[in-house]
């Protein structure tokens, strides 16, 4: 099929209807409008009370039907969908969505709606891949009255394919400043240094201008012993970054000296990082610039 004629039948699509006198699943509610409102952190008194309004922008919110869909489907958009499959754009991600309010939704208000195919965009190359832009536009009412209207817009397209880079990324660079100059040049004679309050003698990690405990701005540093263990972690699958290989432990070690500092583990597989583990500090060099402080697993932990 040419490009011409893919275009032709997709744009046949527009104005097409995606549903038709579709129900939302629940009246307007208060508990939903609560839960939203925690989840956004929205504190709005108008969003509470007796006389309480839904926010706005919950208006996607009441149309949709969950797992199971709604009966109003026409199938026409599943059509359009697979259409652009077969065209090899199987991935999708959504874009943007615009939406309009004519009056605001209340509890109790029972909601209806109907979408339509908008629009289908000619072929677009983006940085994720070459496809096409598809908005629907869903006109949400409450009995005969149009309360509300949202657009909203996705891109199916085809996965541009990804270069290899012709030689291995380096590592990032640490950013140093005058504030943490003194920690990296420990860091390159191997030794890692800990800031000390010289007013109250707390210590600090990261390094910093001024003292947490006192606002003293005076300070030295002691060297830590380098025993820890780890007081949390994460392990990181996505997204990818040059030099790194997910997935990978990144943890939060809490050294013996009682500050915290987020670091590689090392010695053992990602997935058996655990909280409580000992770890030891060792000093590694990631190319002929760059050394890391990182933390090895003790050998009777390792096995």
């Amino acid at each position: 099929m040419s490009e011409d004629e893919l275009v032709a039948r997709l744009k046949a699509y527009e104005g097409r209807r995606a549903a038709v006198s579709g129900r939302g699943r629940d009246p307007v509610n208060a508990p939903m409008i609560r839960h939203w409102c925690e989840a956004m952190g929205d504190t709005n008194p108008a969003y509470a009370g007796p006389d309480a309004i839904a926010p706005p922008t919950m208006l996607q919110a009441w149309t949709m039907g969950g797992l199971s869909g709604h009966e109003g489907r026409t199938g026409d958009y599943d059509e359009l969908l697979a259409l652009l499959d077969e065209a090899g754009c199987t991935s999708v991600v959504a874009t943007d969505c615009e939406q309009e309010y004519l009056r605001p939704l209340r509890p109790g208000d029972e909601i209806t709606f109907d979408t339509v195919i908008e629009s289908v965009s000619g072929r677009k190359t983006t940085k994720l891949g070459t496809g096409y832009f598809v908005t629907t536009r869903t006109d949400v009412r409450v009995g005969h009255t149009l309360v509300g209207t949202h657009r909203f817009r996705i891109l199916k397209y085809a996965p541009a394919r990804r270069k290899k880079p012709e030689q291995p990324a380096r590592r990032p660079r640490p950013v140093v400043n005058r504030d943490n100059a003194g920690f990296w040049e420990g860091v390159e004679r191997h030794r890692l240094l800990i800031q000390r309050c010289t007013d109250c003698a707390t210590l600090r990690f990261p390094w910093l201008p001024g003292c947490n405990n006192c606002g003293g701005p005076g300070w030295d540093t002691v060297e830590a012993s380098g025993e820890g263990t780890v007081y949390s972690y994460v392990v990181m699958h996505h997204p990818p970054f040059p030099a790194f290989s997910p997935p990978y432990a990144v943890a939060l070690v809490e050294l013996a000296e009682g500050v915290r500092m987020i670091s590689d583990v090392v010695g053992v597989p990602y997935d058996k990082v655990r909280i409580g583990m000992p770890v030891r500090l060792e000093f590694q060099m990631y190319d002929e610039e760059l050394v890391l402080p990182v933390f090895r697993v003790r050998e009777e932990e390792a096995v």
